[in-house]
């Protein structure tokens, strides 16, 4: 395999990690803390004038037909800098489905919207006691006259506050499919809450929602084909971004040991201490490994590519909760302090270590794979 960056995407990092250190410090994410819709709109629009949410697109429909190798260094800039633009949900994971499944009319109507910024989406599947399981949804989409009437509700939906759209699984008669839903549609109702890394989520009803048939996004009762597929991606994207913010941890933890003095000297220079942020390094590089390996995969369509994908969630769930940790406590109190970025990485690697499925539940997955 070829670890090396193209010139292209050398650039492209270089890019994003310029506007980090240029606009995206601690204060800035605790300003956008306090407000709503806990993002900045006008950042959002940069990223759109740059040419950033249309990376995975084709250039058929505006975009750069960028993979997950373009898609993890992106990624992993960001997560540097604690975007709090929601990239992950709206470009990656939305944009995989209408990409994935979505037919000409659907991708020539939405997926503009998203390279322009004009549209942010959200992913709704959760539900109360189905735990990570997506393939057995409790909504219904029951057919009506001349679509779908859908009805339940979705938990935890990242990003959900402020999404335009929604893709929603359902359960049909055919199986378990995906619906594109205006989140301004009559039978639509948001109760927004604050997730723990200070982004604004939504649990979603939907009564009686009437629904068109060209809301079906793809095959009906083939949802779960397409979520394996977008996931797959996904987990590229949240690895890397997971890797970006633990590589800040150690760095800010190394410099904060060099200059934080016990009984006479630097506690950098203590033997234990050191060996900790030895173990930090090398789960990061052991996660960076796991990173390159299925984003080169997936683009290169093989078959281990999930299994590679399902491996890497797991890692860096792993690695995510070990590094946090441990850059908290070698900072002592003031690690979970509001002041300090420590504890605001920490809490983002929390969200990403769990979403789509903890370390259990990918373990199980990826085994199933690999038997």
């Amino acid at each position: 395999m070829d670890f090396s960056l193209t010139e292209e995407q050398v650039l492209l990092r270089d890019s994003i990690e310029k506007f980090i250190r240029e606009h995206c410090d601690v204060e800035r994410h605790r300003r956008l803390l306090r407000s709503s819709p806990g993002y900045d709109p006008e950042t959002w629009r940069t990223f759109a004038e740059l040419g950033w949410l249309c990376m995975p697109f084709s250039e058929a429909q505006g975009g750069f037909g960028g993979g997950a190798v373009d898609i993890m260094v992106m990624a992993e800039a960001m997560g540097k800098g604690l975007i709090r633009e929601p990239f992950l949900p709206t470009v990656v994971t939305c944009g995989g489905f209408l990409q994935c499944a979505g037919d000409e009319a659907q991708q020539d109507r939405y997926i503009s919207g998203i390279i322009s910024g004009q549209s942010q989406w959200a992913f709704a599947f959760a539900e109360h006691g189905s735990g990570y399981d997506m393939s057995r949804p409790g909504v219904r989409a029951e057919s009506g006259s001349p679509g779908y009437i859908l009805s339940g509700t979705k938990l935890s939906v990242l990003n959900g506050a402020s999404a335009d759209f929604l893709i929603v699984t359902a359960a049909t008669e055919a199986g378990p499919s995906l619906f594109v839903v205006d989140a301004s549609q009559p039978g639509v109702r948001r109760e927004s809450f604050m997730a723990v890394d200070g982004s604004y989520a939504a649990h979603v009803h939907f009564d009686q929602v009437a629904l068109a048939p060209e809301q079906l996004l793809g095959v009906a009762g083939e949802a779960n084909s397409y979520i394996d597929q977008v996931l797959a991606r996904t987990m590229v994207a949240m690895g890397a971004e997971a890797l970006g913010a633990m590589q800040v941890l150690l760095d800010t933890t190394v410099e904060y040991t060099r200059t934080r003095e016990q009984f006479g000297q630097p506690i950098g220079k203590f033997q234990a201490l050191q060996h900790r942020m030895a173990d930090m390094h090398l789960k990061i590089e052991e996660t960076r490994s796991l990173l390159l390996n299925a984003a080169i995969l997936l683009d290169e369509g093989s078959e281990e590519a999930v299994a590679a994908c399902l491996a890497l969630k797991v890692k860096f769930a792993e690695t995510g909760r070990l590094v946090s940790q441990e850059a908290v406590q070698l900072h002592g109190g003031i690690g979970m302090t509001d002041e300090l970025s420590v504890g605001h990485y920490f809490k983002r690697l929390m969200l990403l270590g769990l979403l789509y499925g903890d370390e259990d539940h990918c373990l199980e997955r990826y085994m199933a794979l690999t038997a």
